[in-house]
């Protein structure tokens, strides 16, 4: 695993730690279906939102590559980017906490970070997806070798 020299000790462990759930998260899951997705938003509603948050769909979309999820309140549509599956479940359950959310209050006022308030795993899962997004931004060095060997 390549990381700057300039990231502290605490930095590179905090690093080392997302990458390493990314990978046990794509090694041990299987991506769900819509069918499966939509059956876990509703488990979600009941659990967090006492079912008030209904959705009339839940998908997977390859045209997200920008955002993690969107809702549509209006027409009660949840799409979730496809760069999720494989991820950590908690990590799937909050952006599906966080767009059932917004069936119930739209927009990001503190109305709706009250509700998200609920998900126990938020600011985990919020902070595994800064990690991969910053990983995203990560220059790709051709023929880079790893300082570990083994890794």
């Amino acid at each position: 695993m390549l990381i700057p020299a300039r990231m502290s000790e605490a930095e590179e462990q905090r690093w080392v730690n997302v990458m390493l759930d990314k990978l046990a998260a794509q090694e041990s899951k299987r991506a769900l279906g819509d069918v499966e997705l939509a059956e876990r938003a509703r488990r979600l509603s009941d659990q967090y939102f006492d079912g008030r948050a209904r959705p009339v769909s839940v998908r997977w979309v390859t045209n997200q590559n920008t955002r993690w999820g969107s809702c549509t309140p209006s027409e009660g549509s949840i799409r979730l980017s496809h760069r999720l599956q494989g991820m950590p479940e908690y990590v799937v359950d909050y952006v599906l906490v966080h767009e059932l959310a917004h069936l119930l209050v739209p927009g990001h006022g503190p109305r709706f970070w009250a509700l998200l308030e609920a998900y126990p795993r938020t600011e985990r899962a919020r902070g595994y997806l800064e990690g991969v997004a910053a990983a995203e931004r990560l220059p790709h060095v051709p023929g880079a070798r790893s300082e570990h060997p083994a890794d």
